[in-house]
């Protein structure tokens, strides 16, 4: 784990509502690119872009794919404390400067990315992950990886189980960020984590047993 300390939608998305998850689905760069321009010339105002597959897990707990320059001005109104970063790269230099400049710890898990059946999802580093993210200190807080489906996926479906989710509910929310890119290596890992040995650390967030 790597953990760095800082010193210290518009008209281009639309929204979908499923459930209790708002994702945010994107429209193709070109068309985003002319309904940017249109709501500029319109009223002048700064449009908030989410990062792909932006939603809300829970109170003061965000999930998303990996936010550009572009999503800056967005993530900055969510107030954010933390961001849990789920790849082995490093991150990028822009990336780096917008949390120093917001106050925002980065706390870094390196899981790589392999396609199946090449899967291999370390359990204990998911646990470091969620002691972090269940740790109230540190929200608002953003988790995410590339895409914000497979690893981003993992951890909240381990978080889900923490919460007393049913499967079918945990599965049901994963498949809809991964959608046909869904793994079965994935809905496996969340069936088979072990939650008993963080039943001892606190959970006060919203989302009751489904």
């Amino acid at each position: 784990m790597k953990l760095e300390n800082s010193h210290d939608t518009d008209d281009m998305c639309k929204t979908i509502e499923v459930a209790s998850v708002v994702v945010v689905d994107h429209l193709s760069p070109s068309k985003a690119l002319v309904a940017a321009g249109d709501e500029l010339d319109r009223d002048g105002e700064e449009l908030f872009t989410p990062p792909l597959n932006f939603a809300m897990v829970d109170n003061g707990i965000f999930r998303s794919g990996f936010p550009d320059t572009a999503n800056f001005a967005f993530l900055q109104t969510l107030g954010l404390r933390s961001i849990i970063y789920l790849c082995p790269e490093t991150y990028p230099e822009a990336n780096n400067e917008f949390l120093k400049s917001n106050g925002i710890k980065l706390f870094q898990f390196g899981i790589e990315g392999y396609k199946e059946p090449f899967v291999n999802i370390p359990e204990d580093t998911i646990r470091e992950a969620l002691k972090v993210v269940l740790d109230v200190r540190n929200h608002p807080l953003l988790i995410h990886c590339k895409r914000g489906k497979h690893r981003t996926g993992c951890v909240v479906g381990c978080l889900r189980k923490l919460q007393k989710w049913c499967l079918s509910s945990i599965f049901d929310e994963y498949q809809r960020f991964a959608a046909a890119k869904a793994r079965v290596s994935d809905q496996r890992f969340m069936e088979l984590f072990d939650v008993s040995s963080m039943k001892h650390l606190p959970i006060s967030f919203s989302c009751s047993k489904r």
